[in-house]
């Protein structure tokens, strides 16, 4: 398991906890199915991605330390880059390939640890989700680490692409079973990208059928 040290530890736990604080009123925040997280090992989180607020507010539900990928450019800013680095984020350059982030995602989940990736490769610009780009199932299958799927739901509507501020707007987000690596260990890279796909969707498509979300659909 990681290393880190303790104050790394309480910086992560802080964050975490003003992150739910501020959630829970404003964006009247609800997690469902923890139950499907996994207690141990690597994981490779997956979700869609609607908007800027996916990475905290989906790792702030979980109970594990969530570590996640962030362009290289987001740490130039000295106080943001140390802040997000604080909470587990892992540099790749512009597009998407460095390969020192690689190296450290492998690292990572190999200690055990949890990584969550965003396969759509860019925020939502309608809020569906659009189909997912290949490569990162390498991660997954190199580190023999679980896959948890993951939907966010009403993150879009709480902060669209072209808005410059998030506004108060109900979000939920589901967790699903994860797909384990005995489950995928057979099938090409292909299948198991439209697999987890179809898991992704699955975990939106129970978010929608709330009252709350079923309603704004129509």
């Amino acid at each position: 398991m990681s290393n880190y040290s303790l104050l790394n530890r309480l910086q992560y736990q802080f964050f975490k906890y003003l992150i739910r604080c501020f959630a829970a009123p404003y964006f009247r925040i609800r997690y469902s199915g923890l139950e499907n997280i996994p207690a141990e090992g690597g994981v490779l989180a997956v979700s869609n991605h609607q908007s800027h607020l996916d990475p905290p507010l989906v790792g702030a539900g979980c109970p594990r330390r969530m570590n996640y990928l962030a362009r290289e450019t987001l740490f130039r800013f000295a106080p943001f880059g140390r802040l997000i680095y604080a909470v587990g984020a892992i540099p790749l350059d512009r597009e998407g390939v460095g390969l020192s982030g690689i190296k450290e995602s492998l690292r990572r989940l190999k200690k055990g640890e949890m990584l969550l990736v965003f396969p759509e490769g860019t925020r939502s610009p309608d809020g569906e989700m659009h189909a997912f780009k290949p490569g990162f199932t390498a991660l997954a299958v190199r580190s023999k680490s679980a896959i948890l799927p993951i939907a966010i739901e009403g993150a879009y509507r709480a902060w669209p692409k072209q808005a410059k501020f998030p506004r108060p707007r109900m979000v939920n987000v589901h967790y699903g079973p994860p797909i384990l690596p005995n489950e995928y260990e057979n099938i090409d890279e292909r299948e198991l990208v439209k697999l987890i796909e179809n898991r992704v969707r699955q975990c939106q498509a129970e978010l929608r059928k709330r009252p709350v979300f079923a309603k704004m659909a129509k």
